[in-house]
């Protein structure tokens, strides 16, 4: 049974005042740029992990570095007692600034830099440290966070970071703010919404319709507005899927019926779209397994000849 309310939302009648919309309203936004957007359009987001965790992983790896440092010291005393009394007291110095070096930072950057943002404590722990807009980082912020580190962490007993945690929205110590990044928590349990159904008084008009090519950020932008409708507001709600469909009725045609809201129409659209593009694969497969003969039947190194 068709949908008949005359609220703005509406497909019929509101076009114009969808077109009048200049855009989605403080409640309408749901995307933000920490968080993981998906092949479909849905934002995933990736939580910041809490200060207990950062500090168990930290201990982690301090008593690594320790290990390191205890280790890196008895092979370098061992070489000093085969050496003799006279070695140069400079020397001595600069050695043990740099097996310093080589374990407060060159252990933790390394290990950022190799593992895309993880040590071995935030392995244990399920943590990872990304970028602000949550991709990896690379060796220039694995480097900016152990410099920092260094003063922060080990010159100033992690006061500094503490701190830092506390008064920032996700939990960054200093060495993260100078770098661009913060810390994740990798073991969250994410939950894809299922795909938009088809409105069943819809389904006729879509499968007839001429759906045209919309642009790729108009579609995605229709995606995640179905997927995360159910946080928004009523007038946000109403607002933005009169905007969205506005934008989106010049590459359809025939106009959709009078009197269904514009989100029942956006979810028909998305549906339909959907249901054709596994059509289109469907027959694409169908073709390649015609035309080409099955890879168990080939001889070792032979390629399918698509004939």
């Amino acid at each position: 049974m068709a949908d008949t309310g005359t609220q703005p939302g509406a497909a019929t009648g509101a076009a114009s005042g969808a077109g009048a919309a200049t855009g989605p309203t403080n409640d309408a936004t749901w995307v933000h740029t920490d968080d993981l957007v998906t092949g479909e359009a849905v934002a995933l987001e990736l939580p910041p992990a809490s200060i207990g965790s950062r500090v168990g992983s930290g201990l982690i790896d301090l008593l690594v570095g320790a290990i390191a440092l205890l280790l890196l010291w008895a092979v370098w005393t061992a070489g000093l007692s085969r050496i003799g009394a006279g070695t140069d007291v400079a020397l001595l110095r600069a050695v043990s600034v740099l097996v310093a070096v080589l374990v407060l930072i060159g252990i933790p950057v390394t290990s950022e830099t190799l593992t895309r943002g993880r040590t071995l404590g935030k392995k244990l722990v399920g943590l990872r440290t990304v970028r602000d807009d949550a991709g990896p980082i690379t060796f220039r912020h694995a480097m900016a966070r152990g410099l920092v580190g260094v003063v922060e962490i080990y010159l100033f007993q992690g006061i500094p970071a503490l701190i830092a945690a506390l008064v920032t929205l996700k939990s960054k110590r200093l060495g993260d703010i100078a770098a661009g990044t913060y810390v994740i928590r990798e073991r969250v349990a994410v939950r894809i919404p299922p795909p938009v159904a088809m409105p069943r008084e819809l389904a006729a008009w879509a499968a007839a319709a001429d759906l045209g090519t919309a642009p790729e950020g108009l579609q995605a932008g229709v995606r995640t507005f179905l997927a995360g409708r159910a946080e928004l507001t009523p007038h946000a709600r109403l607002t933005v899927g009169a905007r969205l469909l506005g934008e989106m009725l010049p590459y359809v045609a025939p106009a959709p019926p009078p009197g269904f809201h514009a989100e029942t129409v956006l979810a028909a659209l998305v549906a339909e779209r959907r249901n054709r593009d596994q059509q289109r694969l469907a027959r694409e497969d169908a073709i390649r397994t015609r035309l080409l003969p099955p890879t168990s039947d080939l001889d070792p190194g032979q390629e399918p000849s698509g004939r």
